[in-house]
């Protein structure tokens, strides 16, 4: 199952900054472990903001409810997820 995940961080200005980029590297080493396994398919930074637009290829939403809670920002995280299909005008068959 494909969604469009869509992540807003907010970290509060008193967050201390140490553990924040320490919680951030881990992240990024976990959103490239999940990418290399084909379940973070895409990853855009929204310009201007704190925030990316993400495409999980997924076997359910609670699979995609465990990965993007288990990342180390998501207590800071504003999150919007849409279940997407295929389209029928798709040159791609495999949608990749």
């Amino acid at each position: 199952m494909l969604f469009q995940v869509e992540m807003d961080v907010g970290i509060p200005t008193d967050a201390d900054p140490v553990k924040i980029d320490t919680l951030k590297a881990i992240e990024k080493a976990q959103c490239q472990e999940l990418m290399t396994a084909g379940k973070w398919r895409h990853i855009w930074r929204v310009a201007g903001r704190y925030a990316n637009v993400s495409i999980f290829d997924v076997e359910s939403p609670t699979e995609l409810h465990n990965l993007v809670s288990s990342l180390p920002l998501f207590p800071f995280m504003t999150i919007k997820v849409t279940a997407l299909c295929r389209h029928p005008s798709s040159i791609h068959e495999d949608d990749r």
